[in-house]
């Protein structure tokens, strides 16, 4: 009888544990940001004609660091929405940002025809970017970043290559554990780069400025020749 109890009692906190799960992971969803990037119209040749139907692609994210995409099939579009989002909410992927507001360094992302680039931005910046691109952002939670696509205006293609930047994304401790290093000497360096890149930028911006001044100034008109300068070309000789 005791063992029965002691049963009874281990499954009894095993429900509770899980309805906790359920409930946080419930809330977790509900905070979650979607956004639809598009929603094509698709067919599908069968033996009595064409069916149609549309396809959704839709990014979930947090808001804090993680998010996801997924696409979806289906007859109405609700119901593609919703096979898009459930996809979505599974392959989130986490993605470190620096102070919780921009990528920690550039980066290029490659898929297929699609070809985009992102560079970390100061403070104050906002999202620099366009179209799908920028739901990503947004769902992710950047705030400063400079982005652009060079390849394909595909969609599906700027996510997917959007995604494959943001997966290779690492952050300084990453960085230090791989080389057995602290925390605070890489970003020292990356400090120290970022000083050497701005005094290469005041100089040329002095040296433009110093240009254009020497441009505005008028030209000094040419001191008259004196008539002893004056020279004669002599004849020739046979």
């Amino acid at each position: 009888m005791l063992r029965v109890k002691r049963d009874l009692h281990f499954s009894g906190d095993n429900e509770m544990a899980m309805n906790m799960a359920k409930a946080e992971r419930s809330k977790h969803e509900d905070e979650l940001v979607e956004k639809l990037v598009s929603i094509n119209r698709v067919s599908k040749v069968v033996k009595g004609g064409r069916r149609m139907g549309f396809a959704a692609l839709v990014v979930v994210g947090d808001g804090r660091g993680r998010v996801g995409f997924g696409t979806g099939k289906a007859r109405e579009v609700p119901a593609a929405i919703k096979k898009a989002t459930g996809k979505a909410r599974v392959q989130m992927v986490k993605v470190p940002l620096r102070e919780g507001r921009t990528l920690h360094h550039d980066i290029t992302g490659v898929f297929g025809a699609g070809r985009v680039h992102m560079r970390a931005a100061p403070p104050g910046t906002g999202i620099i970017a366009g179209g799908p691109m920028r739901a990503v952002f947004e769902a992710l939670g950047i705030q400063d970043v400079v982005s652009k696509s060079i390849g394909s205006s595909n969609p599906n293609n700027m996510v997917r290559a959007s995604f494959e930047a943001l997966e290779r994304m690492v952050s300084p401790r990453d960085i230090a554990a791989k080389r057995n290093k602290k925390v605070a000497d890489i970003i020292a360096r990356r400090v120290q780069q970022g000083s050497k890149e701005s005094e290469s930028s005041a100089k040329e911006s002095d040296e433009a400025e110093k240009k254009a001044a020497t441009k505005s100034q008028p030209k000094k008109e040419d001191a008259k020749a004196s008539p002893k300068e004056a020279t004669t070309e002599k004849p020739k000789a046979e």
